[in-house]
């Protein structure tokens, strides 16, 4: 599959706003947008979601599958979108009713305030988690460079959260939000319109370790999750009961594993670092001679 990356220049993502710098001089920069989404499931509104804008349909479609508001088998018929009145409309083949399953939530911890409904915990507690695929501790390494090689619009305007699924250390899916529960749905709707298997992937995010990143890595079938924020005592018991390997504040050549550690190699990420040391000042060599 071709990768997905972010979009950083894009129009609309941010705007140009004026105010004055540490010194007191008129200094612009670039601020994400924060705009409303409302998604509705058929002719049910769902929810409104406070997002930066791009990809609805993924975003929609991926937070109606964590919510188990669309199921494996369900055929997706058509996906409308108003940019005008910011709706994104999900029509199903099969005829949908949750109107019960909406009087209950839970407001999570996410920035920007996630939302799970229902009984999402009832099918947590089904999913079986495959047992591999072991990952060498050098391939985490190198997967975090090349996330953060990749031009992002938090390296532009900052205030984004960003996720990624990845095979070995090749990010295949890199998107951004205001909030990562967003960056997750968008990455959970890749993969339902696509038909992409969580079970041989990573998932990547730049949040912290809660119970809604712990839950929704474990509904998409993935069996790893990394971070290079911390944890939540909570999020770390909801992983070892569902058999995630969680791995923490991953920088540079240092992470933690508080849950399925059985996953990781512990090979010599040192020799990772030297290795790219000597590339970087052997390419800035190259360039001096030209």
């Amino acid at each position: 599959m071709k990768p997905i990356y972010p979009t950083p220049d894009k129009a609309g993502l941010t705007t140009s706003l004026t105010g004055l710098d540490a010194k007191g001089q008129p200094v612009t920069i670039p601020v994400v947008t924060e705009r409303p989404l409302t998604i509705f499931l058929n002719r049910q509104e769902v929810v409104t979601a406070m997002t930066l804008g791009d990809q609805p349909e993924a975003l929609a479609v991926g937070f109606l599958r964590n919510q188990n508001m669309l199921t494996a088998d369900d055929e997706i018929t058509a996906i409308d979108v108003d940019d005008e009145l910011a709706v994104v409309v999900v029509r199903t083949a099969r005829a949908t009713d949750y109107e019960d399953k909406l009087q209950k939530k839970i407001r999570t911890s996410g920035c920007a305030q996630g939302t799970l409904y229902g009984d999402i915990m009832d099918q947590f507690d089904e999913v079986t988690l495959p047992k591999g695929p072991q990952v060498k501790a050098s391939t985490l390494y190198q997967l975090s460079a090349a996330i953060n090689a990749i031009p992002s619009l938090y390296l532009k305007a900052g205030a984004i959260h960003g996720c990624a699924l990845a095979t070995d250390e090749t990010p295949l899916l890199y998107l951004e939000d205001i909030g990562r529960h967003n960056a997750v749905d968008k990455i959970a709707g890749h993969m339902f319109l696509q038909a992409i298997s969580g079970a041989d992937k990573i998932f990547y995010t730049t949040g912290r370790l809660t119970t809604e990143m712990v839950i929704k890595t474990v509904l998409m079938g993935i069996p790893i999750l990394v971070s290079r924020s911390g944890f939540t005592e909570a999020g770390v018991s909801l992983a070892r009961q569902a058999g995630l390997t969680l791995v923490g504040r991953m920088r540079g050549a240092r992470f933690t594993v508080l849950s399925g550690a059985e996953r990781i190699i512990f090979d010599d990420i040192r020799e990772e670092v030297k290795q790219e040391k000597s590339s970087a000042q052997s390419a800035q060599l190259g360039g001096r001679e030209r």
